[in-house]
């Protein structure tokens, strides 16, 4: 792609579907409902509707379905200035709501209105993610207004995830300014943490699980099951108000990670073991064992529409038998990353399991993503977590 260009290079006409689509508050115009577009590849274009009304500025991709990113719907210079202004409220957004932690998300895309660009923090360094043509062919930009602003040690670009393809866009990682050590330790509720930054999930850790690592804290005790347990965010993070806790993950190498951390932090009471959660709650049902608390926090079960009715039988799964593991007055913290499955159809299945397992259970958190990951409220796309913390009553 050629050099960064920071003025309006182009315009796109869009359809009266389109122009509705905005109106009603989404950032999205699809392929479908471009009607002309005289631009390059991931320039920054003046919207009009088909009579040349403006309708906004926009990123404009000629690849993605998604051809439109509303960038402000007001007829201003989209320029240095204007990108370092939306970082710098992004910033002072976080620098409010983030507490007790020294890795946080900066940037969360279209719920900071900076569509297809993220931006997190771990402690003295910065992973860039830059999702669509225009971020990335305004990198240097980004990079440029981060490194003045946060004189991070070091910056990398974790842009691996697949959706980079559908934007006719590479996939690479790599360090882009200073220097990035191949581990990062930092905290997290007052939790020491090791990360690999080049190659650990998302951009290194699961920072929007961290404010429910903290609120799970509040109702632990006794005996705790915490499944699919990645790095140990969840056990470790509580294990000081429980007896035991005994952390399953399936994967070796996120294992080695959750007991490495167990160590940083002189934790005794934790045991992680390699399991798969599915036979072990199944194991642990047939034995008779009870728990005050069970943690189910699972990778997504939907990756798409046509994986949802799976996905119901599975989360209805591990959630009845969860639920049957546990003593009158205990906890299930149960979560959902699959945006498909919508928070009235997560409880729904909650509802059939409890029913299964013969137990009265009540909601007593309904939780989302950390709020460092903002939900557009006219965006349904940007709300995917879901994490309940229920108690069973009898």
């Amino acid at each position: 792609m050629s050099a960064p260009a920071l003025a309006s290079e182009g315009s796109v006409v869009i359809s009266p579907r389109g122009v509705d689509r905005l109106r009603a508050g989404h950032l999205w115009v699809y392929r479908s409902d471009v009607r002309t577009a005289q631009a390059e590849p991931g320039a920054v274009v003046r919207l009009t509707d088909e009579r040349g009304r403006f309708q906004g500025r926009a990123f404009y991709s000629d690849k993605s379905q998604i051809a439109i990113r509303l960038l402000t719907r007001t007829d201003v210079p989209v320029n240095r200035a204007f990108f370092a202004e939306r970082l710098r409220r992004a910033a002072r957004y976080r620098d409010r709501i983030v507490e007790n932690s020294e890795a946080c998300r900066l940037v969360y895309s279209e719920a900071d209105l900076l569509p297809s660009l993220i931006v997190d923090r771990y402690g003295d360094f910065l992973v860039l993610q830059t999702l669509s043509q225009a971020t990335e062919r305004l990198k240097e930009v980004f990079l440029d207004i981060l490194v003045e602003m946060f004189s991070p040690k070091g910056v990398l670009e974790r842009n691996d995830p697949r959706v980079r393809l559908l934007e006719g866009l590479e996939q690479r990682v790599g360090v882009l300014h200073g220097e990035v050590p191949p581990e990062i330790q930092v905290k997290e509720n007052g939790v020491a943490f090791v990360y690999d930054l080049l190659r650990g999930q998302k951009t290194g850790s699961f920072l929007d699980q961290r404010e429910n690592h903290g609120a799970a804290r509040r109702y632990a005790s006794g005996d705790v099951l915490d499944c699919f347990s990645y790095q140990g965010g969840f056990a470790l993070t509580i294990a000081d108000r429980c007896a035991r806790v005994e952390g399953i993950e399936m994967a070796p190498a996120a294992l080695a990670a959750a007991r490495r951390n167990q160590e940083l932090n002189g934790i005794s009471n934790v045991q992680f073991r390699e399991g798969n959660t599915f036979d072990v709650l199944k194991e642990y049902d047939e034995a008779d064992r009870r728990f005050q608390m069970v943690i189910l926090d699972p990778p997504a079960f939907a990756k798409n529409r046509d994986s949802i009715p799976a996905a119901q039988r599975g989360y209805k799964e591990i959630n009845l038998r969860a639920l049957k593991l546990l003593e009158p007055g205990g906890f299930l913290i149960t979560c959902s990353c699959s945006y498909h499955i919508s928070e009235p159809l997560f409880l729904q299945i909650l509802a059939e399991a409890a029913t299964d397992a013969r137990r009265s259970v009540a909601v007593v958190e309904r939780r989302t993503q950390a709020q460092d990951h903002p939900i557009l409220l006219t965006m349904p796309e940007t709300h995917y977590l879901k994490c309940l913390i229920i108690r069973v009553l009898e």
